[in-house]
């Protein structure tokens, strides 16, 4: 036995990707006494500037943005209880196919091995029992999401550790929800192309794949007030729109897939943490 506590990390790409899909967990497992740690990995430049000005319009300035978010993250942080933040300050590369995807200092162009090592550095200070980031496509294909997967999959394998692993997901009846769910909220939203219906459909599993489906309904709440603490991005952070009561009914479950395990625990599963405790 140790005295080391249990201990969630979750490695996102920009500050506000800690609330969407993860917000639950984070405030769960902190309720529960686990150490919570985030590493977000850049700076958010390329989000929302005041007004709702977007990258290359005038008013916005990329290292103001940066500053707004770094101060809104650290509100997210206190009111999901997140135990410690660590930020690895990349320049945030933007959507992919941007201009700033090329800029020398973005994620996107950081070698993996280098962000490896500084993920692996905090992964031996802290040792996960788990380790939660994105898929390989970073769930819809954003270069910084994807540059998350890929470092955090480097880091574990330079390290000793064998915590258990999860990557986010949605299951595809979800998807389909919202999709009915924007409608609603948008009547006037046009149907999209025939090619991009097709990619919107492949985001997310079947709901047979997902192995770990966590109820985090209770913090619903919390994971709400995260996501608003992002005030400067609140236009295109559609979940808010929804109200706190609806968005509590239909974000209440937070699924992933487990691609690493030690510890035998059968899946399904409902805890992260099960075999662990």
């Amino acid at each position: 036995m140790t005295d080391r506590p249990l201990t969630l990390m979750a490695v996102h790409a920009h500050p506000d990707d800690e609330a969407t899909g993860t917000g639950g967990i984070l405030a769960r497992y902190a309720a529960e006494g686990i150490r919570t740690v985030l590493v977000t990995c850049t700076d958010g430049r390329h989000g929302d500037g005041p007004g709702g000005a977007k990258p290359g319009d005038p008013g916005h300035d990329p290292s103001a943005v940066a500053l707004i978010r770094r101060q809104e993250l650290k509100a997210s942080c206190d009111v999901l209880k997140i135990s410690r933040l660590e930020m690895l300050d990349y320049a945030d590369s933007g959507m992919m196919g941007w201009p700033s995807n090329d800029a020398p200092q973005s994620f996107w162009q950081t070698p993996v091995e280098e962000g490896a090592a500084r993920l692996a550095e905090l992964m031996r200070h802290y040792r996960p029992d788990v380790v939660v980031t994105y898929d390989e496509n970073g769930f819809y294909g954003h270069p910084d999401h994807i540059q998350a997967h890929r470092i955090t999959m480097a880091a574990l394998k330079t390290t000793a550790l064998t915590p258990k692993v999860y990557w986010t997901t949605m299951p595809r009846s979800m998807m389909q929800r919202f999709g009915q769910i924007m409608r609603e909220f948008h009547e006037d939203m046009p149907e999209p192309d025939p090619a991009e219906a097709a990619a919107m459909a492949e985001i997310g599993l079947p709901d047979e794949d997902i192995t770990t489906w966590v109820d985090t309904t209770a913090f619903s709440g919390q994971k709400f007030d995260a996501l608003a603490a992002h005030a400067s991005q609140s236009e295109s952070i559609f979940f808010l729109k929804m109200g706190k009561e609806r968005f509590g009914e239909l974000m209440g479950m937070e699924t992933f897939v487990r691609v690493q395990d030690a510890t035998g625990a059968a899946v399904p599963e409902n805890d992260l943490f099960a075999g662990l405790r």
